[in-house]
């Protein structure tokens, strides 16, 4: 998070100027089906989400946004593109902020509608610019999709904001290459004081966007760059949430839920420890707790191994240990370590 940012509220969130660094994600339903769309944002708020975006491509989308606003409780972000109209209609819909490119909206008329609309309201604007739609003459200026190019497109189109007279904007640019997305970052990061959503572009899957967004993400949020995060996989939104507090968590950046950790397994390992470790992961999903837990594969260095972690098991054969703060505490059949476990967690008072 930086220190020196302006800080922005998008409903009742607020990013920037040191505030936490909030989480996002962006439904895939089609947004004019309510019930649909309302079902999963209630699934990535129960995973932690805490701004939703959605897409306006008509007029049904945007006048959804006034009903799906009824019943969710984190703020929603109306993502348009090319129609001005639609943006007018999001946010006289309730949209908490829009999310458009100023290139790609209209001309300087139009701009200025879609400004004015949202500052009648204080509806903060994101200027969002990505590699696949950086205008003709600044690839041809660089000489190819470079961070510069992203740098000077993203404010300019700030610039057609400001140019209105307003400047309650958030600014993203994201490209698909790890590399050149980092370099962007910390150009315009020199350069303006704007709020920064940031994100890996179109990074995968969900096990080559994990990796492609945590590398990408980890380098940025270490330099303390960004003021708000999203991890774009192809696959359940929800996995984009989990992705992401898992960053922040690794960074320091943020506290909160159960770390598990859990061994690689070797030729010792006599239970199925794999689909534990990963039984494990999914049930402290739903437990606040500030704490780590370790999933061990053997009785042998399983007490060593777990003495940093606050509650561990270890297995044996057929059957393992529960271990709190590295002593041993009891012997349980391999069958029951899980529930054991759970049970241990239920009890647990921090």
């Amino acid at each position: 998070m930086r220190e020196n940012t302006r800080q922005v509220r998008i409903g009742n969130v607020v990013i920037g100027h040191g505030a936490p660094i909030a989480i996002q994600s962006m439904t895939n339903t089609p947004t004019q089906d309510v019930r649909a769309t309302v079902e999963q944002i209630h699934r990535l708020e129960e995973a932690g989400c805490e701004i939703i975006r959605s897409t306006v491509p008509d007029i049904e989308a945007a006048r959804a946004i006034a009903e799906i606003k009824k019943q969710i409780s984190i703020p929603l972000v109306a993502d348009i593109h090319f129609d001005y109209k639609m943006a007018i209609a999001a946010i006289e819909n309730g949209a908490d902020k829009i999310r458009i490119n100023p290139g790609n909206i209209g001309g300087a008329d139009k701009i200025r509608a879609v400004v004015s609309c949202a500052a009648e309201r204080n509806i903060p604007i994101r200027v969002g610019v990505n590699s696949g739609s950086l205008e003709k003459n600044l690839v041809e200026k660089y000489g190819g999709v470079t961070a510069e190019g992203l740098v000077e497109s993203a404010l300019d189109k700030a610039g057609m904001i400001e140019d209105c007279g307003y400047d309650n904007i958030v600014i993203s640019i994201k490209s698909s290459d790890v590399l050149t997305c980092v370099k962007a970052h910390e150009l315009l990061d020199r350069r303006t004081d704007y709020p920064l959503h940031v994100g890996i572009t179109e990074a995968g899957t969900v096990y080559g966007g994990n990796i492609k967004s945590a590398v990408g993400l980890g380098i940025i949020l270490y330099e303390g760059i960004g003021d708000t995060i999203r991890v774009s996989l192809s696959g359940d939104p929800v996995e984009e949430i989990r992705t992401a507090k898992q960053i922040l968590r690794d960074l320091k950046l943020r506290e909160g839920g159960i770390e598990v950790t859990s061994c690689p397994t070797c030729g010792r390992t006599k239970i199925d420890l794999i689909t534990l470790a990963n039984e494990v992961e999914k049930m402290v999903q739903k437990y606040p707790y500030n704490i780590k837990v370790a999933v061990m594969g053997c009785a042998v260095n399983g007490p060593g191994e777990a003495k940093e972690a606050d509650i561990g098991i270890a297995g044996g054969d057929g059957e393992g240990l529960l271990i709190k703060k590295g002593r041993i505490v009891r012997k349980v059949k391999e069958s029951e370590l899980l529930e054991v476990l759970r049970a241990e967690l239920d009890a647990w008072q921090e």
